[in-house]
């Protein structure tokens, strides 16, 4: 893959390091921004900056203006960043069929990981173990009847099918209004990933979050980089990162390293990419 021209899907942090990356490369970069992100820094930083239509979030999920945009201002590829459409395989897919290089994982691999549903079908094909949960896209009956099979006293998280990062999840105890917090979810996830669909899965009280890195490239080899702990947290997202986890044993750690190249070996995974894991402290 050589590329000249790169626009920047992104906006904030990651689109500010993905233009000094670029620079450092070589690669000229163009960002765009929504008109109420006009005086951003990253729309500084960027060789040249476009104007996207509309406000928030929602201008940095248009498919079709950000194809559009790379077009116009003669790019051969598009880099996501993370958040908005960074796992969205139909993204991925409309910038190869537009002629430019997605750079992130094939459209398919998206598929099988960037959908929670499927990336907990293929933990399960792995012999990952996973919580109980529902599967594909929930209705909210669906929720309540999985709600009621849990029992009365149990708690269970509504979690986003797309996206990550924390937003679009919740979590819903005993005596909650599952109704209601499935609405705002709903609501949240088609604000931060343009897809309202949700999925529900029972809820580890003594959890820990780890996350193994994983890397692939195009001729067949998977590694891993390790660890890290992520557990502590602020509305789901983690605020600091720990490697090696002091919290593992040793044989614990070799099984989610391994786990996390065996679901990448399994899709054929060409990227840098985190598989992340809920560890129980109270086993």
């Amino acid at each position: 893959m050589s590329i000249s021209r790169m626009l920047i899907a992104n906006r904030g942090e990651i689109a500010v390091r993905l233009a000094h990356a670029a620079a450092e490369l070589g690669i000229a970069t163009v960002g765009v921004y929504a008109e109420d992100d006009a005086g951003a820094l990253h729309t500084r930083v960027a060789d040249e900056s476009r104007p996207l239509g509309g406000n928030g979030p929602a201008a940095y999920l248009d498919k079709d203006a950000l194809i559009a945009t790379a077009h116009a201002a003669g790019c051969d590829a598009v880099h996501p960043g993370y958040g908005f459409l960074s796992e969205n395989d139909a993204f991925a897919r409309h910038c190869a069929e537009a002629g430019l290089d997605f750079i992130g994982p094939t459209p398919e691999q998206l598929e099988a990981l960037g959908d929670k549903a499927r990336a907990r079908e293929l933990a399960r094909d792995c012999d990952v173990p996973v919580l109980e949960g529902t599967t594909g896209p929930a209705s909210l009956e669906a929720v309540q009847a999985f709600r009621a099979g849990l029992g009365a006293d149990t708690t269970m998280v509504l979690k986003a099918l797309a996206g990550g990062g924390g937003r679009g999840m919740r979590m819903v105890g005993p005596g909650d209004d599952l109704a209601d917090a499935f609405q705002r979810c709903s609501d949240e996830a088609r604000s931060a990933f343009g897809d309202p669909a949700l999925y529900a899965e029972q809820f580890m009280a003594q959890a820990r979050h780890v996350e193994v890195q994983v890397l692939g490239d195009h001729y067949g080899n998977t590694v891993h980089l390790h660890e890290r702990e992520c557990s502590l947290q602020r509305r789901n997202q983690k605020l600091v990162e720990i490697a090696p986890s002091p919290s593992l044993s040793e044989s614990t750690r070799q099984r989610l390293n391994q786990a996390a190249v065996d679901m990448a070996e399994a899709v054929g995974y060409q990227s840098l990419g985190t598989f992340e894991f809920l560890v129980n402290s109270a086993t």
